[in-house]
């Protein structure tokens, strides 16, 4: 337990994700009590001109305190100035390097694309990463050469006009241990998914009404696990997408196959005859022990086999999605894996770092999975770059997650021209891309004002099947904005 204990909460936020950063998992209490067992207790007193901090290590029974100039009226630089200050501060009690420095958000790549198109040069880019940020020279590396690619890669996509439409399937096989993700069973919606499909072919009509005249550049059916459909469901939705939308434009259409155990002849043959252009086979590990403990019930040989029945099939663009940092796993275990994709020769991979959020199982039951020992290091995430170039795939993406083990990222892989557009536009925030189905968020992007407004929808099946009216009248308040 962390007692955090701030005069002035405007800055509690950043700070508090930056002390996860250094000691992950741990809990926060902002009100003293007495008999409170606490790691750390941090204090602040704030001065006109200037932001004093004081930790105490309870453990180590070791107090440092320091305080920085800062202009309130300016809350960009000062929060950047304090965490500056708490990093140099953690550093000294735990040790300890963070890869990305100060920077606690999930887009650190924005950062560098946004300095390259002002016009600032690469070493420019570095020397700001590094000083405002303190990142490592691997990590500001690292973004400015996806940055690069990124706006090499969107050079030809229409921010203002066009857009990207994402279709939600929540559902799966079953829930793996470390998933948070908006998914339900599978079995329990088969005989319904009429239900559902309704809905959301009402919300695609609506939403191919209230975007005509726009260039929809990307697709991309998500989940969930989109194959946990039957093969006729599948047919039934995308042939409805191809009635209602206009794909004459659309430079990408992705569906994630995702789980194995869900894939089948059948369901891959649909993909292809309705000129679906990019799946993803996920393993997330290669080696069966793991899979079992985080409840995939696919085998290593029945990935295999997927992949070479989608590759007979004619598919020339399939991403495989890894996890680092799984329960049980060490090194050699990610080489194995590295070792059977590199046979495999996808056209991308993911690299994932672990995340645990609140609502995974692996979280909620510490009790009955607390033994697995899970252990994520740089040489981990150094060793799959080194088996992704080696492949002859470049990084194009990047992302970063709270909670992730490491306090790493995630980093998309691809072969020259198989990059995935919409993994980008989703990242960068560039374009809007309107969400349908339950549990999904539209983001409407207005260049010309550099601002991004969201609209979610109901997460729970049931609800979004019955209140769907009023998903269709949570998007006309926002796609209203789109027309004026």
């Amino acid at each position: 337990m962390i007692g955090l204990f701030l005069d002035d909460q405007s800055f509690e936020q950043d700070i508090r994700e930056l002390l996860m950063a250094f000691y992950p998992g741990e809990s926060f209490a902002h009100e003293e009590t007495e008999g409170e067992d606490y790691r750390l207790k941090v204090q602040s007193q704030t001065r006109e001109d200037s932001f004093l901090l004081k930790i105490r290590d309870m453990e180590g029974d070791e107090e440092i305190a320091d305080f920085v100039n800062v202009h309130y009226p300016d809350r960009f630089e000062t929060k950047n100035r304090i965490k500056r200050m708490l990093y140099q501060m953690a550093r000294k009690l735990t040790g300890m390097e963070l890869p990305w420095g100060t920077l606690t958000g999930i887009r650190p790549t924005k950062i560098a694309m946004t300095k390259l198109l002002e016009g600032h040069s690469k070493e420019e880019v570095k020397s700001h990463m590094k000083e405002t940020y303190l990142a490592s020279d691997a990590k500001t590396d690292l973004s400015i050469e996806i940055a690069s690619r990124e706006i090499s890669l969107l050079s030809e996509i229409d921010y203002e006009n066009g857009y990207s439409l994402y279709v939600g399937i929540p559902f799966c096989p079953t829930t793996c241990l470390y998933c948070s993700f908006t998914s339900f069973p599978i079995g329990q919606w088969e005989k319904r998914m009429e239900l559902y499909l309704e809905a959301l072919f009402r919300e695609m009509d609506y939403t191919a009404e209230k975007m005509k005249g726009r260039v929809l550049d990307t697709v991309y059916i998500g989940g969930g696990t989109p194959t946990s459909l039957s093969a006729q469901h599948l047919n039934v939705l995308i042939k409805r997408l191809y009635d209602t939308f206009d794909f004459s434009t659309v430079k990408e259409f992705t569906v994630e196959a995702g789980r194995p155990d869900s894939i089948t002849e059948d369901k891959l043959r649909v993909l292809k005859a309705h000129g679906v252009t990019r799946i993803s086979i996920n393993p997330q590990t290669m080696k069966q022990e793991t899979l079992s403990i985080i409840g995939r019930r696919h085998t290593v040989d029945m990935v295999k086999e997927q992949f070479h029945l989608a590759r007979k099939l004619g598919f020339d663009n399939i991403n495989m999605d890894l996890i680092i940092g799984l329960p049980e796993e060490d090194m050699e275990d990610v080489r194995n894996t590295m070792e059977e994709i590199k046979a495999l020769s996808p056209d991308s991979i993911t690299v994932h770092s672990l995340a645990i959020k609140r609502a995974a199982r692996l979280n909620m039951f510490k009790e009955k999975y607390g033994d697995y020992k899970m252990v994520n290091t740089q040489e981990m995430i150094d060793l799959t770059a080194e088996y992704a170039r080696k492949m002859g795939q470049e990084p194009y993406y990047l992302y970063r997650q709270k909670n992730m083990a490491g306090n790493f990222e995630n980093v998309g892989y691809s072969q020259p021209g198989k990059a995935c557009i919409y993994n980008i536009l989703i990242m960068e925030e560039k374009q809007t891309i309107i969400a349908l189905g339950a549990g999904t968020t539209t983001k409407v992007v207005f260049p010309s004002e550099n601002r991004l407004e969201r609209v979610e929808n109901v997460k729970d099946v049931e609800q979004y099947i019955t209140r769907i009216d009023e998903m269709l009248e949570r998007k006309e308040k926002m796609l209203a904005k789109l027309e004026m």
